[in-house]
């Protein structure tokens, strides 16, 4: 290994909205893995539950940085951090399914530390190599922001009528939702609806091509919905919106226990709701290019950039939200 320092700063998430930065001991690589000195981690809202509850391990998944680990094949790339740990034998990893492993069922920064802190451990299979144009705040775009959002879009189109350019709903505009939206034109569909309380991050999916779509409006039915906010009232108001034949997709996530009502509206019509997580690897070259296709796009959705001091404040801002996807930033010493 290189000569670093034993010691590194990373956050503590309590529980109670409070996170400290402490002192612990750098992570050594195991068999099969690498040390990342970590560049960048973007925040996600799906750690707010951990910044409510509490962390044993070190949250931060959208992680971006790169091999520190002398005599490793990939030392000295840039690298995003895949976050599910993955066999790679069992019968999805197989299909290309690595997000989906039914051997392994653990997730790095959820399951075991994560990226807010300056190293991590990575297992081998979980580096994926990024292209020297992609620029440092972009890059953990690859992984949430990009990579579930094209997931959800690829699955869904699998569904409907090859040809078809249906309306579509999305239904929250945050990074995810904006996402799907510039994954949406990217792939063919024209007609896309948004719907967000935030005024701000609407105009934002206004720029990027939709159509505002008010809240809770049962005006018009739509073929494909796909539901990012995780928000029960949302989710139900997709089974009632969506046309016959129709897809919805279910990419927000929420931890409370949804009870679905079998009324006439959801009895008496076929329909899919379809849940999709995180992406296949095999997605990375294609998410790299709606990258490159859209780079002045996604890179209004990095709104700010902070070191790890101010981890505190800026979380607690971006869960008020103030900002869209921040993003903890290391300098790099080489």
């Amino acid at each position: 290994m290189s000569n670093l320092h034993p010691n590194m700063r990373a956050a503590d998430f309590h529980g109670d909205d409070r996170i400290t930065i402490e002192t612990r001991p750098r992570p050594e690589a195991g068999e099969g893995e690498a040390l990342v000195r970590v560049l960048r981690t973007a925040l996600c809202g799906s750690d707010f539950k951990l910044w409510h509850k509490g962390s044993e391990h070190i949250a931060g998944h959208e992680i971006f940085g790169r091999v520190d680990h002398p005599g490793h094949a990939l030392d000295g790339r840039r690298c995003a951090v895949y976050i599910p740990l993955h066999c790679g034998h069992c019968q999805p990893c197989r299909d290309g399914n690595t997000q989906m492993c039914i051997t392994v069922s653990s997730l790095i920064g959820w399951n075991r530390d994560g990226g807010y802190c300056e190293y991590v451990a990575v297992p081998d299979n979980c580096l994926l190599p990024v292209p020297d144009d992609i620029e440092d705040n972009l890059a953990p775009l690859l992984l949430d922001t990009i990579g579930t959002s094209a997931h959800a879009v690829r699955e869904a189109s699998r569904f409907l009528p090859a040809g078809a350019d249906p309306e579509v709903l999305v239904t929250g505009a945050g990074p995810v939702g904006l996402g799907v939206v510039l994954a949406l034109k990217a792939l063919g569909f024209h007609r896309v609806f948004v719907s967000d309380p935030n005024a701000e991050r609407l105009a934002i999916a206004v720029d990027f091509g939709a159509a505002a779509h008010p809240v809770g409006s049962r005006d018009r039915q739509f073929l494909l919905i796909v539901e990012c906010s995780g928000a029960h009232p949302a989710r139900n108001l997709a089974i009632e919106l969506v046309l016959p034949k129709g897809v919805i997709v279910l990419v927000g996530e929420n931890a409370a226990p949804w009870t679905i009502t079998e009324d006439k509206v959801f009895r008496r019509k076929d329909f899919i709701m379809l849940r999709t997580f995180y992406f296949p690897k095999g997605d990375l070259d294609a998410n790299v290019e709606l990258l490159r296709r859209n780079r002045d796009s996604y890179a209004r959705l990095v709104d700010e950039s902070f070191g790890l001091e101010s981890l505190p404040e800026r979380f607690a801002n971006f869960a008020a939200g103030r900002s869209i996807k921040p993003v903890l930033s290391f300098e790099e010493t080489r």
